[in-house]
C-alpha cells in the first residue's frame, strides 16, 4: 500500500467517478448501494482534462466555481445516488489528468474504495477514458471496483 496505509477494517468511504456515460451511471448505482449498505459516505467526482477556450468563453466561471455543464452532471449524479437513500453524498470537481486527479482525491478524502465504470464517454470532452480504470487498478492506494 502507498505510504504504508493499512487497509481499513471496514470499507465505508466510497468514491465514484462520473462523466455522464452509461458505464459511469452504473458505477454510481453500485457505489451508492455499497455506501448505503456500509452505512458509509459517498463522494461523487468528475474530472475535466482541461478547460477549452470555448468552455472558458461560454462559461467564464469565477475562481473556484463549477461550469454549468459540470454542475448539472454532478447534480444529476447526486440526485441519482440519493434515490438509494445513501447519506451523506459529497460532490467534487477537478481539472487535469483524470488518473492523477482521482488518486489525489482518494488521498485527500481518505477514501476506502473507488468505484469506476469500465469505459467513459462523457458529455464533457475527455473526462474519463477506458485507460483510466486500467491505470487506477495498478496504482490506486485503495481497492478499485470496475463496473462494466
Amino acid at each position: 500500500p502507498t505510504g504504508g496505509k493499512a487497509m481499513p477494517a471496514e470499507i465505508q468511504n466510497f468514491l465514484v467517478a462520473v462523466d455522464g456515460s452509461e458505464s459511469a451511471g452504473r458505477a454510481l448505482d453500485v457505489a451508492a448501494a455499497m455506501a448505503k449498505a456500509a452505512h458509509g459516505t459517498l463522494r461523487i467526482l468528475t474530472v475535466g482534462e482541461s478547460q477549452t477556450t470555448l468552455q472558458q468563453t461560454d462559461f467564464t466561471p469565477a475562481e473556484g466555481q463549477k461550469t454549468d455543464l459540470t454542475e448539472r452532471l454532478l447534480q444529476e449524479a447526486q440526485q441519482r445516488a440519493g434515490w438509494t437513500g445513501v447519506k451523506p453524498v459529497k460532490t467534487l470537481q477537478r481539472w487535469g489528468d483524470p488518473t492523477q486527479a482521482i488518486i489525489d482525491t482518494i488521498m485527500e478524502e481518505k477514501v476506502d474504495a473507488m468505484v469506476i465504470g469500465r469505459r467513459g464517454r462523457g458529455r464533457l470532452s475527455g473526462l474519463l477514458l477506458g485507460s483510466v480504470s486500467q491505470k487506477l487498478i495498478g496504482i490506486a492506494p485503495c481497492p478499485v471496483i470496475v463496473v462494466p
